[in-house]
């Protein structure tokens, strides 16, 4: 039987992006908002350094609630961004009171086959490309005891990151100066606005969540990470 931690991980973990996206779009209340690649990254380093769901939907209302009670509102809320300095105030509130972060736990339907097509997918695009093939065996291998790996999506999601961080690093040295100047420039543009509702670890987290995923996209690497089935 699946221990309710676990259970609760799960139903959190697989539906961590979408509930943030339709929570925020509600929010906003401005029907359909395409997330930003800044938006994308700052979900990735909330889901990354364990923020639970719970607390970024908290965080999300309390921020447009403060934006609502303001007098003058000169712009819409436009990122994600804007509320990083809520949610992680829930979060911390959450870490000293954790009944109030209580959630269901059932056991959510996630078919391991899609875990499996999932992990396919990656070893075959991996294999493909130059330079990645010890990345596509390591996938392989874990295949090849597909369900040793399924009954501890933790521990499986732990190697699928570990093998994500060696393909960024040698995506890294295959780009040009120029590339990766151009990525800080965006990076710091994008983030400039939002720069003093995060600390210093919010930035660095950010940070590297946005600069991974422009170097996964320039080289055309697959994301292995089961945040992405």
């Amino acid at each position: 039987m699946t221990a309710p931690e676990d259970a609760e991980w799960k139903l959190n973990y697989f539906s961590y992006f979408t509930e943030i996206e339709e929570h925020f779009q509600r929010a906003r209340g401005t029907g359909l908002f395409l997330m930003s690649p800044l938006d994308w990254a700052l979900v990735e380093s909330w889901k990354n350094a364990g923020v639970p769901l719970e607390a970024v939907l908290r965080g999300i209302d309390a921020a447009f609630e403060k934006w609502r009670s303001r007098r003058q509102r000169t712009q819409r809320v436009n990122s994600l961004a804007y509320c990083a300095q809520a949610v992680m105030q829930e979060a911390e509130a959450m870490a000293r009171n954790r009944a109030d972060a209580a959630e269901s736990s059932a056991e959510p339907g996630i078919p391991p086959e899609a875990v499996r097509q999932h992990l396919e997918k990656g070893a075959s695009a991996l294999a493909a490309l130059e330079g990645y093939e010890e990345i596509a065996a390591s996938l392989r291998a874990i295949l090849s005891e597909f369900e040793r790996h399924a009954a501890d999506l933790r521990e499986l999601e732990l190697r699928l990151t570990a093998l994500e961080d060696r393909m960024a690093s040698i995506a890294r040295t295959r780009l040009s100066e120029e590339q990766l100047l151009a990525m800080r420039r965006e990076l710091e543009r994008d983030v400039a606005p939002y720069r003093s509702r995060m600390s210093a670890e919010q930035l660095a987290r950010l940070e590297k969540s946005f600069l991974d995923r422009k170097v996964y996209e320039a080289a055309g690497l697959p994301r292995l990470s089961l945040f992405y089935l």
